[in-house]
């Protein structure tokens, strides 16, 4: 252990900050670790939030990430419903809501919050979902009697809000600025595939358009006076809500770095060891990593990138320059979307060849690689799991493109 790490402080109590905490003591690290979070609520998981949680399929026990007798097993400072407002890298301080304490080694986990659209705040009916308190918001609007949803942004949480909602017997409007949804993430083609998934689902899918504004009218109940009634789009067009829920994407939470001596350019920038500065590293939707299996800079928002990144930073405080190993993960997420899963491992790239090794797009169960200059690049999977977690093998081989059709030959 480097001398002079006695005490390790970590800002952000959710998943990455969490998995730092107990990987450092699941590595023999005995010493004090403060795990400071600005939610309330004791460290949960956020991916049920938009699924089974919404639709009230499991409650609150379900999304702990812990319990208190594991909790306690931890032994841990945790100051929850805290934040912190500033860092001074130099004098290896840290401000917690304007008092100042110092830290040994500091593990930056503070995540990222959702983009707002324009003139909502406090517009009653108009949600986001990011937190625990978010998916309640929008569960307990459901619950009575919300009848039409629009849900801006189509992206994966925007899906998976949209498909709950269907679920739970709402009419649902989804609009997407791009001419399909996921085309950022998956190619326009593959992103074509799954707005056929919410078509089939009774979803009126707007692709193409964006919103115009929001339409309103007094409620003088509510904190801004105001309660949505709709969406005008950039078309013209109109569409009638009771619950609008953005989905537009999030901004990494560095305000309150600002002048800490770190450099911040869309999330905390990290060496390939996810090192911030001596003695301050960042894990999950916060860092900004420089990822050496692809040469490039990159901050990825997914589950399993935070639980690998805040287990890979809570070791690189206990190691020394030369001990430290690179973070290279291939990136890979998941989306339940009614009664399909979609699994994205490795990268996708506009220039990329798309082809359906397995399955069969018309019902929506198939495999697609993704190669770019004679290597696999990415595997797309809906309700192929296993083949999914076999390509990402190759991914981590780096595997040819020839080599990676090969190994898919056999499957039906």
């Amino acid at each position: 252990m480097p001398v002079g790490r006695d005490r390790i402080t970590i800002v952000g109590a959710s998943l990455a900050g969490y998995w730092a905490a107990e990987t450092l003591r699941r590595d023999g690290f005995e010493g004090p670790i403060s795990l400071i979070g600005d939610e309330g609520h004791e460290p949960y998981d956020r991916p049920p939030l938009s699924k089974k949680y919404l639709a009230g399929e499991v409650g609150r026990d379900r999304v702990d990430l812990s319990n208190a007798e594991k909790l306690a097993a931890l032994d841990l400072d945790l100051r929850l419903g805290r934040r912190a407002t500033g860092l001074d890298v130099a004098a290896r301080t840290l401000e917690v809501e304007g008092v100042s304490e110092p830290f040994d080694g500091l593990v930056i986990a503070t995540g990222a919050r959702c983009r707002t659209l324009p003139g909502t705040d406090g517009v009653a009916g108009v949600h986001t979902l990011r937190t625990i308190d978010d998916a309640d918001a929008v569960r307990a609007a459901m619950d009575v009697g919300a009848e039409r949803m629009v849900v801006v942004g189509a992206g994966f949480i925007g899906a998976e809000v949209a498909s709950t909602a269907v679920g739970r017997g709402l009419a649902v409007t989804m609009v997407e600025a791009l001419e399909a949804p996921f085309g950022r993430v998956l190619g326009m083609e593959m992103g074509a595939v799954l707005a056929d998934v919410h078509r089939g689902h009774g979803v009126d899918l707007r692709a193409g358009v964006g919103v115009d504004e929001v339409l309103t009218e007094p409620d003088g109940g509510t904190e801004a006076g105001l309660r949505v009634v709709g969406i005008r789009l950039v078309d013209g067009s109109e569409v009638a809500c009771d619950l609008l829920v953005a989905g537009i994407g999030v901004i990494p939470n560095v305000d309150w770095l600002e002048g800490s001596g770190l450099e911040v350019a869309d999330g905390v920038v990290c060496d390939e060891t996810c090192l911030a500065a001596p003695d301050v590293v960042a894990a999950g939707d916060v860092a900004r990593w420089t990822n050496a299996r692809y040469g490039e800079s990159m901050r990825v928002e997914h589950w399993d990138n935070a639980v690998q990144q805040g287990v890979h930073a809570a070791r690189r405080l206990l190691q020394s320059d030369e001990e430290a190993e690179p973070f290279t993960p291939v990136p890979w997420f998941w989306s339940d979307q009614y009664d399909r899963k979609v699994q994205l491992a490795g990268r996708t790239h506009p220039d990329a060849e798309v082809r359906v090794v397995a399955g069969s797009v018309a019902e929506h169960r198939f495999v697609a690689y993704y190669g770019l200059g004679g290597r696999l690049l990415g595997v797309l999977g809906v309700n192929r799991p296993r083949q999914v977690m076999q390509s990402k093998g190759l991914l981590e081989q780096d595997a040819p493109w020839d080599e990676a059709l090969a190994f898919a030959a056999d499957w039906d």
